[in-house]
């Protein structure tokens, strides 16, 4: 079965994982995942990531981060949003990059010097992409 957006399922997954609870969520590897991976650990968002080798397809593995005790763990992540779709792709110049929650969450942008946050974007001055919202 073909997927029209990747990015928007690994998004669903983890939102759904995170409100069950789960300590682990599995998904389908990409190489632009992995980067969105690596920019939530770098975060701290998730605690982190692995890449499992099965057949016929590599798996991305993501194990996600709460705080508090056993009957009021809550999740560090508090929100998922797609913004740029494939029906209608979301481009920012430089100057333009939003703020999400004033500096609370972060904006992942894929740029022309790979996928980073906004910050990392507004402070090498290149503009690009707005993949997702993370609060």
């Amino acid at each position: 079965m073909s997927m029209s957006d990747p990015i928007a399922d690994m998004l669903t997954r983890v939102r759904n994982a995170l409100g069950r609870q789960h300590s682990t969520v599995s998904m389908p590897y990409s190489n632009m995942k992995e980067a969105v991976a690596e920019v939530l650990k770098v975060e701290g968002y998730i605690a982190d990531y692995s890449i499992r080798s099965q057949q016929p397809r590599d798996v991305l593995q993501i194990e996600l981060k709460y705080v508090g005790g056993r009957r009021d763990r809550r999740s560090i992540i508090n929100g998922l949003e797609r913004v740029s779709k494939p029906g209608r792709r979301v481009y920012v110049g430089k100057n333009e990059i939003p703020w999400v929650l004033s500096g609370l969450g972060i904006n992942i942008l894929t740029t022309s010097k790979g996928i980073m946050t906004g910050q990392k974007a507004r402070r090498l001055g290149v503009g690009g992409e707005v993949i997702c919202r993370i609060w």
